[in-house]
């Protein structure tokens, strides 16, 4: 049977930032969630590049990606909002509507009520 387990050594300088914060998290990790550095390693590289890889096929797809995530928080909040306000906006345009009567409007001419022209200022027709 072929051995399928490859060694390598990583060596960090903690004289650099970048590196010094990797062995740091290496040192720090929840041992619940990470079982190994092995594990851990490979999470990050798998993950470092198929995002390196997928950007270099689509330099804007993080970008949409991101912005369709920022619009579907601006959306769900708005529909939170609304599931919250309308029954209590429809309830007070409902009970607004049953309080008032009916009113007429005068402004439409009907044969009780007709007028001749006589008020309207007919001035702005010239002569």
């Amino acid at each position: 049977m072929q051995n399928n387990i490859r060694n390598t050594n990583l060596r960090f300088n903690l004289g650099k930032e970048q590196q010094r914060r990797a062995w740091e998290y290496l040192q720090t990790m929840d041992r619940q969630d990470f079982k190994s550095y092995s594990q851990v390693i490979s999470l990050a590289l798998v993950d470092y590049f198929d995002r390196y890889y997928r950007t270099q096929a689509d330099p804007y797809l993080e970008t949409r990606e991101r912005e369709e995530l920022f619009v579907k928080q601006i959306v769900d909040a708005v529909e939170n909002s609304l599931k919250q306000a309308l029954p209590l906006f429809l309830s007070g345009l409902t009970a607004g509507m049953v309080q008032r009567e009916p009113q007429i409007r005068a402004s439409f001419p009907t044969p009780e009520n007709s007028q001749p022209d006589s008020d309207v200022d007919w001035d702005f027709l010239g002569e």
